[in-house]
């Protein structure tokens, strides 16, 4: 008999992250607050809950949050009606959810004070296409047994498992220091191109010899897709851990200007506005 995992926040990562989870073996028991995400679920073959209790009811031994923030885990997990209502016992909830470092290392305080389950962190790196290729990046931290104990969910998502201690919030801050770094380089590459339009260097030229020589890096190589995200999801989710990063560095005292000077400049070099609500 497969195990059954259960997945909370069935959107443009998780759900492509649960489908792989199924192709690995494992009966996922998904859960999405919006009709049309459940829908899409179904349609893939995952299994769909009504309620975040059944969930908790059905799942062996895991729990994945993919929900989008530190409020939305407070309540698919400690609210009323959420996850460990239904009082699961020997359950680790895995938030692969991007939290600032403090936030989810309070998280993990009040799971722990509420007895029934055990937390661990696991952000992950790759984008949607990482997602549906199931080569994410994954950066765990929280309990070392219990990270050992989840490594074969992480290989059904992701190419590469990296862990950062026993605080939950060290996977945060392990992936608010790739962001600020993807920020920096996807402003570098951006302004590099906008120079060499000013005498017609033809891009995808340009963009062959970064790959080629010292200008190579992750952003160089995927720009195709990158230059395509927009201002009310990539970019902006982008924009929120930049500025997580710089407002965390002002806390500890960690001058971070090149940081600080991306996050202003993101949408600018990359040709987007931001969206006004």
């Amino acid at each position: 008999m497969s195990k059954k995992i259960g997945f909370v926040g069935l959107g443009t990562m998780g759900l492509p992250m649960a489908v792989n989870l199924n192709k690995a073996g494992f009966e996922v028991i998904g859960y999405d607050a919006f009709a049309g995400s459940r829908e899409k679920a179904t349609a893939a073959g995952i299994t769909v809950a009504e309620s975040l209790t059944e969930v908790a009811e059905k799942a062996d031994d895991a729990i994945v949050s993919m929900v989008r923030d530190y409020a939305q885990n407070v309540d698919v997990i400690l609210g009323e009606g959420g996850l460990l209502s239904a009082g699961p016992q020997n359950v680790t909830i895995i938030v692969m959810s991007t939290l600032d470092p403090d936030t989810m290392n309070e998280l993990g305080r009040q799971v722990e004070e509420n007895g029934y389950a055990k937390l661990i962190a696991a952000a992950v790196s790759g984008g949607a296409t990482g997602a549906e290729a199931g080569t994410l990046s994954i950066m765990a931290s929280g309990p070392e047994e219990q990270v050992d104990a989840a490594r074969p969910y992480f290989d059904a998502v992701g190419s590469n498992t990296f862990y950062y201690g026993d605080k939950p919030g060290n996977s945060q801050a392990a992936k608010l220091v790739n962001n600020l770094i993807l920020g920096i380089t996807m402003n570098a590459v951006a302004e590099g191109l906008k120079f060499g339009a000013q005498y017609n260097l033809p891009q995808d030229e340009l963009l062959n010899l970064f790959k080629a020589s010292t200008g190579d890096s992750w952003v160089a190589r995927n720009w195709d897709s990158v230059s395509e995200w927009t201002a009310d999801t990539a970019l902006a989710v982008l924009l929120k851990d930049l500025k997580a990063a710089h407002l965390k560095g002002l806390e500890h005292n960690v001058a971070m200007p090149f940081n600080a000077l991306s996050s202003t400049q993101l949408f600018d070099s990359m040709g987007k506005k931001p969206r006004v609500l």
